[in-house]
C-alpha cells in the first residue's frame, strides 16, 4: 500500500519494581468505567514511555507464601509532579479488579509493579486509527492526548451504551467514531467489522488494534484484506472469551 519505510517497534525495558500507592480518588467516569487515582512517593521513578504500556495491580495479600491475584492495567496518565497515577477498570461483574476498584475508598492502599517496558511505534506515520472495546478505551484515550498537535487520528471504539463515550482533551485532529453494542456481545467482531468498512486506508495509516482476541484478529484480517501491509498493523487481544486473566499480546502472524 507504501513504498515508504516501515514503522519500526522501538522496545525499552526497565527493572521490575513494586510500589505501593494509596487512593486518591474514585470516580465512575461513565457507567461502564470507574476511574482511580493513587499517589504516594514511590511513583518517583516511575516512567512509562508508550499509551499501550501495562501495569500490574496486585490484589490482596502476600501471606503464608501466598501470592497476590494480578491483573494488567494501562497507565492511563502520569503526573510526575503530583505523584499520581490514573487506571481506568472497566466495571463489570466477577473480575477481582473491577470489584476491588468499586469497593475502593480514598486512603486505601494498594500494590502495582511494572511497567515491565514500552514498546513505542516511531516511523513515518501520517495518519493514526485506533481500533478497540472499553477495555482498550485507556490506551485509547491516552495516545490521543498524546498525540503531537495536528496529528490526524481516528478512533472507533465499541461501548455498551451511549453513556459511555468520552470525550478526550487533545491538540490532535481526532474523529471519533463510536459503536454501541451490549457488553454481552462484546466477543462478535461484526459491529465493528461493519463500521470499519467505512473507513479507506491510505499511505501513512498506521493501526492499532486491541479488543476480545477473537474480534483483534479478525479486525486485523479485514485490514490485510483490504490491502495494509502487516508492518502497518498492531493487534493485540486484551482479553480472551471464556478464558480468565488471559490475553494475547501480538496477534502478528
Amino acid at each position: 500500500m507504501t513504498d515508504t519505510p516501515a514503522p519500526q517497534l522501538q522496545r525499552f525495558r526497565q527493572e521490575p519494581k513494586r510500589r505501593i500507592l494509596t487512593v486518591r480518588s474514585v470516580r465512575h467516569l461513565t457507567p461502564a468505567m470507574i476511574r482511580v487515582v493513587l499517589g504516594g512517593e514511590d511513583l518517583a521513578d516511575f516512567q512509562s514511555l508508550a499509551p499501550d504500556d501495562h501495569v500490574k495491580l496486585l490484589l490482596g495479600p502476600e501471606t503464608d507464601g501466598a501470592q497476590p491475584q494480578m491483573r494488567d492495567y494501562t497507565p492511563r496518565r502520569f503526573d510526575a509532579l503530583r505523584r499520581e497515577l490514573t487506571l481506568d477498570f472497566v466495571d463489570h461483574p466477577g473480575g477481582p479488579a473491577a470489584d476491588w476498584a468499586r469497593a475502593a475508598q480514598p486512603g486505601d492502599s494498594v500494590g502495582i509493579g511494572g511497567p515491565r517496558g514500552s514498546a513505542v511505534i516511531t516511523g513515518p506515520i501520517t495518519h493514526w486509527l485506533l481500533i478497540g472495546d472499553e477495555t482498550a478505551l485507556p490506551a485509547i484515550g491516552r495516545r490521543i492526548e498524546e498525540l503531537a498537535a495536528g496529528t490526524p487520528v481516528t478512533s472507533l471504539v465499541a461501548v455498551p451504551s451511549e453513556a459511555d463515550r468520552q470525550e478526550f482533551e487533545t491538540a490532535a485532529r481526532h474523529q471519533a467514531l463510536w459503536v454501541t453494542r451490549p457488553a454481552a456481545q462484546a466477543a462478535d467482531p461484526a459491529p465493528l467489522l461493519a463500521a470499519l468498512a467505512g473507513i479507506a486506508p491510505g499511505a501513512g495509516l498506521f493501526a492499532w488494534i486491541a479488543a476480545e482476541a477473537g474480534v483483534a484478529k479478525a479486525l486485523r484480517a479485514a485490514l490485510l484484506a483490504r490491502g495494509m501491509s502487516p508492518a502497518w498493523i498492531k493487534a493485540a487481544g486484551y482479553w480472551v472469551q471464556g478464558q480468565a486473566d488471559t490475553s494475547v499480546k501480538s496477534l502478528a502472524d
